[in-house]
C-alpha cells in the first residue's frame, strides 16, 4: 500500500518542512528558507491536500504523478492543488533540493468573503499537473510581489485588517492567475487547434460507430480523457478557440449529423434518436428544435 501523507490543516505541510506557523489557515514556505536536512526521514509516495495548494517550482529534478502519468516541474511553473485531491511523488533525484514557494490555505480562510463563492471559477484548480501555468520573466515578478505582500501581513501582529488583506491579496493572486492563463492559451495555439481537430475527429468517429446506442450521448469528460487533458482544462479551451463550452460544441456537431439522419425518410424520429445515443426521443425532439427550429418531422418537411 502507498504511503500517503494526509495534509488536512496548513500546520500538517509546515510540520511536514519544519516551518513556522504564522496562521492556522494560511502560510507561505519559501524552500531557500528550508534546511533539507531537517527533514523527516518518513518518506511518502503521496499527499492528499485537504486546503488549497500552489507551489511555484523553480528547480527541475522531482516528478508528480496524476492520473497515471509522471510530469517533469519546469523551472517557474505554478501547480494547483485543491482539497480532496491527491499527488503522487517519484522519480526523485537523489541530489534533489525543492526550490521556490508553496502556498497553503484552508476553505476556512475564505468562510464570510466574497472569494468563498468565487473560487469555484478558477478552473485551474482542478487542471491536472501537466496542464500547469508556465510563468514569464515578468509574470513571476508579479506573483512573488503578492506572495512577499501575503508574507508581510502574516508577520504582523493579527488586527482587524489582517484577514481582509491576506484574502484580498489571494484573490488578486488568482485573478493574475487566469490572465495569465488566457495568455498562455493564445500562446499554445498551435497546440490548441491541434487539439481541436482531434475533438472533431473523435466526435464523428463516435457517432459514425455503435457506441451511441451502447454508451449513449457522449460526455465531456469523455473526449477529454480521449485527448488526455482534464475535463476543466479541455472545456477552457474550447471556449477560448470556439467562444462555445464544450458540451455546445458537442451538441451542434450532434444536431449537423442529425439533419443529415433527418433527411433519410426511411428511418422513422425515433430511430434517429436512438442511434445518436437519446434514451428517450422526446428528448431529441426538444433539443433538435431548441437548436434548429423546427421539430425533425416539421424539418423534414421543410426540406422536402
Amino acid at each position: 500500500m502507498k504511503n500517503i501523507l494526509e495534509i488536512k490543516t496548513v500546520a500538517n505541510y509546515f510540520k511536514l518542512r519544519n516551518c513556522e506557523v504564522l496562521h492556522p489557515l494560511v502560510g507561505i514556505v519559501d524552500f531557500d528558507k528550508v534546511n533539507e536536512n531537517e527533514y523527516p526521514n518518513t518518506s511518502y509516495d503521496a499527499f492528499h491536500f485537504g486546503c488549497y495548494a500552489i507551489f511555484l517550482k523553480d528547480a527541475v529534478g522531482c516528478k508528480i504523478k496524476y492520473g497515471g502519468k509522471s510530469y517533469d516541474y519546469d523551472e517557474g511553473t505554478l501547480v494547483f492543488m485543491a482539497p480532496n485531491q491527491t499527488i503522487e511523488l517519484g522519480g526523485y533525484d537523489p541530489n534533489f533540493v525543492p526550490k521556490g514557494y508553496a502556498l497553503l490555505f484552508h476553505p476556512d480562510l475564505l468562510l464570510g468573503t466574497a472569494v468563498a463563492k468565487k473560487v469555484v471559477e478558477y478552473n485551474f484548480f482542478t487542471y491536472s499537473s501537466h496542464e500547469a501555468l508556465h510563468l514569464s520573466s515578468k509574470e513571476r515578478k508579479i506573483i512573488l510581489s503578492l506572495l512577499d505582500k501575503i508574507q508581510f501581513e502574516l508577520e504582523q501582529n493579527m488586527d482587524k485588517h489582517s484577514k481582509k488583506l491576506i484574502v484580498a491579496n489571494i484573490e488578486l493572486f488568482l485573478d493574475y492567475c487566469l490572465r495569465f492563463y488566457d495568455r498562455q492559451f493564445l500562446t499554445r495555439e498551435v497546440v490548441n487547434q491541434s487539439a481541436l481537430q482531434k475533438f472533431d475527429t473523435l466526435l464523428v468517429d463516435y457517432f459514425s460507430s455503435e457506441k451511441p446506442k451502447t454508451y449513449g450521448l457522449p460526455s465531456v469528460g469523455y473526449f477529454a480523457e480521449q485527448l488526455n487533458l482534464s475535463p476543466n482544462y479541455f472545456g477552457d479551451l474550447v471556449k477560448k478557440e470556439t467562444g462555445k463550452s464544450a458540451q455546445e460544441y458537442i451538441q451542434g456537431k450532434l444536431i449537423n449529423i442529425a439533419k443529415e439522419k433527418v433527411f433519410d425518410p426511411s428511418k422513422s424520429v425515433s430511430e434517429i434518436a436512438y442511434e445518436l445515443g437519446f434514451k428517450y426521443p422526446q428528448h431529441f425532439s426538444r433539443l433538435f428544435k431548441q437548436k434548429v427550429g423546427y421539430s425533425p418531422k416539421d424539418f423534414r418537411s421543410s426540406i422536402n
